[in-house]
């Protein structure tokens, strides 16, 4: 057992090799990420036209498209407000995962607090699908070093993974010295399957290639890297995509210069290099592709 930080206590998975990287969409509004939680206070959220409904869909067309199936962390709100968006993401052999409830990040909540999300949009995410939700990815990746009380949360809500851990450092965000391919994450409450993002090495350094950010931002050679990487590894990429960033006509937020160009820069772009990804790369759900731990039955698998 190997310990990045003091109080995680972490174990490589077994099970060789893996064939598939996985899919995952952060289910969230344009009007809802961090970045402008400074402009747009969550008791207005309903005065914004919603676009989340079709945005999903187009990204529901993409993966429909490639035959492939993925995992969906999404905002217990969205549950609430659009259920018949989330049958249909099951309906099309999609996971359903949480996302938390309403986009806190957890280094700014206490510990009630963040159980209280955890629980809250577990429970109107199994409302609206009908199926389990055993799976957490953070707000922003907002476990980091210091929080690792998040884990028992997770635990006590019932949840059986997570993917919140960036396995790089950032000012903002990630959790440096974790592995880069799945592992289990010892607790005194149980143990929990972490699926850390993708990323790739260049000299000694890991970079960051898992997201839509990357794709939208960077050559699209960075991101088939990290890819590269993980299958000559053995172990499965994690990607994630927002639905807002295939929306080159969302509504435009008042922001900062550098916040819009993290946001808008080359939105009209994104769907046509998941098409090239998606292409040349193989992709599934974390449901699919962790059945055997996480202890469920296989639901479908990517064609």
């Amino acid at each position: 057992m190997t310990t990045p930080h003091p109080s995680l206590q972490i174990e490589p998975l077994d099970g060789g090799p893996r064939r598939l990287h996985l899919f995952t969409v952060d289910v969230e509004d344009y009007f809802q990420v961090v970045a402008f939680e400074g402009v747009v206070k969550r008791d207005r959220w309903d005065s914004y036209p919603s676009r989340v409904e079709s945005n999903t869909d187009r990204l529901l067309d993409l993966l429909a498209a490639h035959s492939v199936r993925g995992t969906f962390f999404t905002l217990g709100w969205v549950a609430r407000k659009h259920p018949g968006l989330i049958m249909r993401i099951v309906d099309q052999g999609h996971e359903i995962a949480s996302h938390g409830d309403w986009h806190r990040r957890v280094t700014l909540m206490s510990r009630q607090e963040c159980l209280a999300e955890l629980q809250d949009s577990k429970a109107a995410l199994e409302d609206a699908s009908g199926q389990p939700c055993l799976g957490f990815r953070a707000p922003s990746f907002s476990i980091v070093p210091g929080v690792e009380w998040a884990f028992d949360l997770l635990l006590e809500a019932g949840y059986r993974y997570d993917s919140s851990l960036f396995p790089i450092r950032r000012p903002d965000y990630g959790y440096p010295g974790v592995p880069v391919a799945p592992f289990w994450i010892h607790r005194p409450a149980g143990t929990l399957l972490e699926l850390p993002l993708a990323t790739f090495g260049l000299a000694g350094m890991r970079l960051p290639a898992a997201g839509g950010g990357y794709l939208r931002q960077f050559p699209a050679g960075f991101v088939r890297r990290a890819f590269r990487e993980a299958e000559r590894d053995g172990r499965p990429g994690m990607f994630y995509v927002h639905p807002w960033e295939v929306d080159p006509d969302q509504p435009r937020i008042p922001c900062g210069a550098l916040t819009a160009v993290r946001h808008y820069r080359n939105i009209h772009l994104m769907l046509p290099r998941m098409e090239r990804l998606l292409a040349e790369f193989r992709f599934s759900s974390v449901a699919v592709e962790f059945a055997r731990e996480l202890g469920q039955p296989v639901r479908g698998a990517a064609a």
